[in-house]
């Protein structure tokens, strides 16, 4: 008895102190092409993850430092084509989605190993997340690799005045606020000598606007403690107003801003402020192009056969806006 009252007591004890314990949040939901196609593949049957193999076509060149972060090296993946095309060739950078807490760099390798396979060198990257830094610790370190891409040129045979930058959900909105950006020393603490600015942007179902009501309604929903985009940015809409706009893309399109292409779903609520940001670079004269990739839920690039148009998308508007140039590839742009 008198066991059974210490062993009842000793329990109380620990249940009494775990009450006392603040609630910890739970770990972000992995954002992989396997836990997405978990949950796809039951609508959509017929789909299939694209194939991170890497053809005899392509050199991968992986586990690369770019940057360091306190005792956080930040790595990326480079594809190169082996054959077909002649240096110095355009590069992209891909940066990886998932709600800006969750995600990792091979989520773009598919994309990025067709794209070296059509004359590219693609870079995937990882950055740091929201859970590790706030915003805007991601395009600080979108704008750091694009940086190392362009240091490393003569390496790879890249051409440093032909550097896009392109990523999906999140990834696409930071990508795009990375390229609407070039120039603005705030959102580049590195600096340095070489330039970050990219000469294209590939917005994949990415936001452009955090602020309009149809956009707050899901990235500042009361029920989720916090939210995607409140993790990211420290609070809600209410406490963090200038904030919220200072991330969105929209507010800072220029007659400046580079060439913009937006590949979307046929999930409206992802790349919400994308008509109005339109409007914008067509009155400002910027080249842009709206691709929909039709019957498409988010995250459509990651699987077969949707990632082809997406591939063949990007490449056609990449050569029209960043063409060879003639000559001597020369300095990059001072952007």
């Amino acid at each position: 008895m008198r066991g059974q009252m210490i062993g009842w007591m000793g329990t109380a004890v620990l249940l009494a102190a775990c009450a006392a314990q603040p609630p910890q949040a739970p770990a972000p939901e992995s954002y992989t092409a396997e836990t997405t196609y978990a949950k796809l593949a039951p609508t959509y049957p017929f789909i299939r993850i694209a194939s991170r193999t890497v053809p005899p076509s392509v050199r991968a060149v992986t586990d690369v430092t770019y940057t360091r972060r306190g005792a956080h090296d930040l790595k990326l993946d480079l594809y190169l084509p082996t054959h077909g095309s002649t240096p110095p060739r355009p590069a992209i950078v891909f940066v990886h989605g998932g709600g800006w807490r969750a995600g990792v760099r091979a989520n773009f390798a598919p994309m990025a190993i067709r794209m070296a396979e059509r004359g590219y060198v693609a870079a995937t990257i990882s950055y740091r997340l929201s859970p590790e830094a706030p915003y805007p610790a991601a395009v600080n370190d979108a704008k750091a690799a694009v940086r190392w891409v362009r240091t490393h040129a003569g390496e790879y045979g890249i051409d440093p005045g032909r550097i896009a930058i392109a990523g999906g959900s999140a990834g696409g909105q930071i990508a795009a606020l990375t390229g609407v950006t070039n120039g603005e020393a705030r959102f580049d603490p590195d600096g340095g000598p070489v330039p970050s600015g990219v000469q294209a942007i590939v917005n994949i179902d990415g936001l452009s606007d955090f602020t309009s009501e149809e956009a707050r309604k899901y990235e500042d929903d009361p029920a989720k403690q916090p939210s995607s985009a409140g993790a990211w940015f420290g609070g809600r809409y209410a406490e963090k107003a200038a904030l919220w706009r200072d991330a969105s893309p929209l507010s800072h399109v220029n007659k400046d801003t580079p060439p913009i292409l937006f590949i979307v779903s046929a999930q409206r609520r992802f790349s919400l402020g994308r008509e109005e940001m339109v409007e914008r670079l067509r009155a400002l004269g910027v080249p842009n192009r709206v691709v929909p990739v039709p019957d498409t839920p988010h995250s459509f690039w990651l699987f077969d056969p949707w990632l082809a148009p997406t591939v063949e998308a990007a490449d056609a508007f990449l050569r029209e806006v960043m063409p060879p140039r003639t000559g001597s590839p020369g300095s990059p742009p001072a952007a």
